[in-house]
């Protein structure tokens, strides 16, 4: 017969005992969440950083980017203004004092967008000035080509006013030297025309005795003095007035009669040339009226025998001559 163990309603039933809790799981699982944990930091962080590297790297892209535009447009403008600068040299070269006020700004400002181009830690507020600046020094260049432009026209103007005042200038100059040459010319006729002219010459030795009277002689060794008369013709040009005329004796070896002392000297010629004279005479003489003029010589030596030439000059030109011939005396003079 088998027996089969059935509980007792009688005997209580044992419980089983309590498990153990594992302290090390706890810890395990502690440390492994504590790890998932920092793992999960550092993975955002990292993520955070990399974000934030790649929007400094963008911003300084961008920055980078409108540096160099920034520099391109400054460029353009100093190569426009220096073209502008080229093709007026000689404007500029004269440094009209707009111009030149207008260069001194222009530098300033180029000098002012160069530094904050050449900071390489620039702002963009920085940045964005030299983008204003750069604007403004546009304006500048366009205002200073304009300036040239006006400058060059009104240097157009002035040349051509200064052809036209030189070219009257010139024609009047030749008015002028023709109407110079036209009066010197009447004034050489008149001049000429002026001129004295003798006629009717006379010369003759004139002896003079111990009584005072004169005798006409023409032994050369009783000569005491010349005696030159002529008349000056009637001229209608010549103005009333003193005059000068000049006698010029030649002895007959060809000789120029001339004594210092007694008022001989040198006169110029109308041809230039220099012609010793032996007696000046002053006279002053009438307008269209014939004058008769006498004047004597009388030297401190003899008279020579031979022909003596007499010339006569006023005016630089001569206006008559003539020669008296003096002989030797015979036995008894």
């Amino acid at each position: 017969m088998a027996y089969e163990n059935f509980p007792s309603a009688e005997t209580p039933q044992q419980a089983p005992p309590p498990k153990k809790k594992d302290w090390r799981n706890l810890l395990t699982g502690g440390l492994l969440v504590a790890l998932l944990g920092t793992w999960g930091y550092i993975i955002y962080d990292k993520n955070q950083t990399k974000e934030t590297i790649q929007q400094k790297d963008t911003q300084l892209t961008a920055s980078n980017s409108e540096r160099d535009e920034l520099r391109k447009e400054l460029d353009d403008a100093t190569m426009r203004y220096d073209a502008i600068k080229t093709s007026s040299a000689d404007m500029t070269h004269s440094k009209d004092s707009v111009i030149t006020a207008r260069d001194r700004v222009i530098a300033e400002t180029k000098a002012k967008i160069a530094q904050i181009l050449g900071n390489a830690k620039a702002t963009k507020d920085e940045l964005a000035q030299a983008k204003t600046l750069i604007a403004s020094l546009n304006n500048d260049i366009t205002s200073y080509k304009t300036t040239i432009e006006k400058l060059e026209g009104e240097k157009i103007v002035l040349i051509q006013e200064k052809e036209t005042v030189t070219k009257e200038r010139d024609v009047a100059r030749k008015e002028t030297d023709d109407a110079k040459t036209v009066i010197k010319e009447k004034e050489d006729i008149i001049d000429v025309g002026s001129t004295l002219h003798a006629s009717n010459f006379s010369i003759a030795g004139i002896n003079e005795r111990r009584s005072g009277k004169e005798k006409s002689t023409t032994t050369a060794k009783k000569v005491d003095k010349l005696r030159i008369s002529f008349d000056l013709d009637e001229n209608r040009i010549t103005q009333s007035g003193p005059k000068s005329i000049y006698i010029c004796i030649t002895d007959p070896k060809g000789k120029p009669v001339t004594v210092e002392a007694l008022g001989s000297g040198i006169f110029t010629t109308r041809d230039g040339q220099e012609k010793p004279f032996t007696q000046k005479v002053e006279i002053n003489y009438t307008q269209g009226q014939r004058q008769t003029l006498s004047v004597d010589w009388k030297q401190n030596s003899d008279f020579e025998t031979g022909d003596y030439k007499i010339e006569v000059y006023n005016n630089g030109f001569k206006i008559g001559e003539g020669v008296r011939n003096f002989k030797k005396g015979g036995l008894f003079g």
